[in-house]
């Protein structure tokens, strides 16, 4: 495992554990209590009563800060290979690093407006977590094969590719399925109308917020040669950027916020 210790390659690990232990947890602790079906409740529902919506904030809000944190550290790291060649067109990164943000502003949304406190907001925080995360995906997994073969490998590459289709194929039906239910219940008897739709949209969400952790994932192999400094400095004379430069000349890698 000291591979760990290698760059920030702990960051998207962490990301990926973290985050799916915040969406298992309130999952497991809502079916326990008999709060949610056990077979494919939404997401929301399984954090729509306490104690598990208290658990799922407390989490997904932490899930939320780490995707930022992993989301600027990628955006640096395609900004170091843009240096001395453009590989990417800088425009396309800000762009995908900004999706970013507000996909995690829209989990800390869901994460603090539950879906029967305030629902309207809740339901904007989910549209900006889905539709901005998909969109995040797929321009990520466009920069991977513009920036080969710098950066990731072309297996990667595939797998990114691979991930964001189905993230992108999943988030249809379950937008669709979700307006066609005509009653919005957390408890569906397999006899009701709309059970066939549920069971597709609540499916097809969770295929997608699972695709969204398994693509931070991929960043490991990026990020074990990578680092993110902070420097501080006093003074406005050239002998205040001295460190700065040494610290560059031995180790290329490392990027200065």
């Amino acid at each position: 495992m000291c591979w760990l210790t290698r760059g920030l390659c702990w960051l998207p690990l962490f990301l990926w554990t973290w985050s799916s232990c915040s969406f298992l947890v309130s999952y497991l602790v809502s079916v326990l209590r008999h709060d949610v079906d056990v077979i494919f409740p939404y997401i929301s529902d399984t954090a729509a009563k306490p104690p598990e919506s208290c658990i799922f904030g407390l989490m997904t809000v932490v899930s939320a800060f780490a995707g930022i944190a992993t989301i600027y550290a990628r955006y640096k790291y395609v900004d170091k290979l843009n240096e001395g060649t453009i590989v990417v067109h800088p425009q396309l990164n800000s762009t995908a690093f900004w999706l970013g943000m507000i996909s995690c502003l829209g989990m800390c949304i869901v994460a603090t407006f539950q879906e029967f406190a305030v629902n309207v907001v809740h339901l904007i925080g989910a549209g900006l977590f889905f539709i901005s995360g998909v969109l995040y995906v797929i321009l990520q997994s466009y920069i991977s094969y513009k920036a080969h073969p710098l950066g990731s490998s072309r297996r990667v590459c595939w797998t990114r590719a691979g991930i964001a289709s189905l993230a992108t194929l999943a988030f249809f039906p379950t937008v669709v399925c979700a307006c066609l239910i005509k009653q919005d219940a957390i408890h569906v008897d397999p006899k009701d109308k709309d059970y066939p739709l549920h069971m597709a949209s609540a499916a097809c969400e969770w295929i997608v917020t699972f695709s969204f952790i398994f693509f931070f994932l991929t960043f490991i192999d990026d990020f074990k040669l990578f680092t993110l400094r902070v420097v501080s400095e006093c003074g406005d004379g050239p002998s205040a950027y001295a460190p700065v430069s040494r610290q560059q000349q031995e180790n290329p890698s490392a990027v200065h916020l």
